[in-house]
């Protein structure tokens, strides 16, 4: 199987994430952050991950894939259930996550961004979404602030290092990409809980973090 992914990509993460969980082997494939002839030659759409199946079929859309190859692996099944307190805390931190991120995502030296013509198509794409970048990273310590509550908010939701809920779960899906992402952004404080989370699940899903090039 082969897994098309950009390596910054939350929704990528998550369909990195169950082939790491349930130990299935995947070739990882980063395509270029402007290539839209080949996403689009897969599956009809620019977007990103895109699953080739064993039977050499593409599909597309994250949970579909975690779905798909939770089923496939045969070793239980994620739990489905995702608590309300949880869902309100991806919602809320939804507001500002990718101010703090997507800024970042094109200084840290990844593949999907080896080129010029790469990063100026992402920056272009999601500066109509958040503003100007540059306006974004000189705003850090006040997002840095709006993270530190919303942390400290899911330091009491944490069960366990090995999972949000102390089960495996479609809350470890949804919620270790955001945090994985947020190890780029340079004086950002995990709580311990939260920290133990974030490095047990990493290892657990064989998706790294970026400690050690945070800006």
């Amino acid at each position: 199987m082969k897994l098309y992914i950009y390596d910054h990509c939350p929704f990528c993460v998550r369909a990195r994430m169950i082939f790491g969980l349930r130990d299935v082997a995947v070739e990882e494939v980063v395509l270029l952050n402007d290539d839209e002839a080949t996403p689009i030659g897969l599956i009809g759409a620019k977007q990103v991950p895109i699953l080739q199946k064993p039977d050499g079929s593409h599909m597309g859309e994250s949970l579909d894939i975690v779905r798909f190859i939770d089923e496939y692996a045969g070793k239980g099944r994620l739990k489905a259930e995702i608590r309300p307190q949880v869902q309100a805390w991806f919602d809320q931190i939804s507001e500002y996550y990718n101010k703090l991120v997507q800024p970042r995502d094109v200084m840290l030296g990844l593949p999907e961004f080896a080129t010029q013509s790469a990063i100026d198509y992402f920056v272009g794409k999601k500066e109509k979404t958040i503003g100007n970048f540059q306006t974004n990273l000189s705003k850090t310590g006040q997002y840095l602030k709006r993270a530190a509550a919303g942390l400290a908010e899911l330091e009491t939701l944490v069960c366990s290092p090995d999972a949000l809920s102390a089960e495996l779960g479609m809350e470890d899906i949804i919620v270790f990409p955001v945090l994985r992402n947020l190890t780029m952004v340079r004086g950002l404080e995990m709580p311990p809980k939260v920290l133990a989370y974030v490095q047990k699940m990493s290892e657990q899903s064989k998706v790294p973090l970026y400690f050690d090039r945070a800006l």
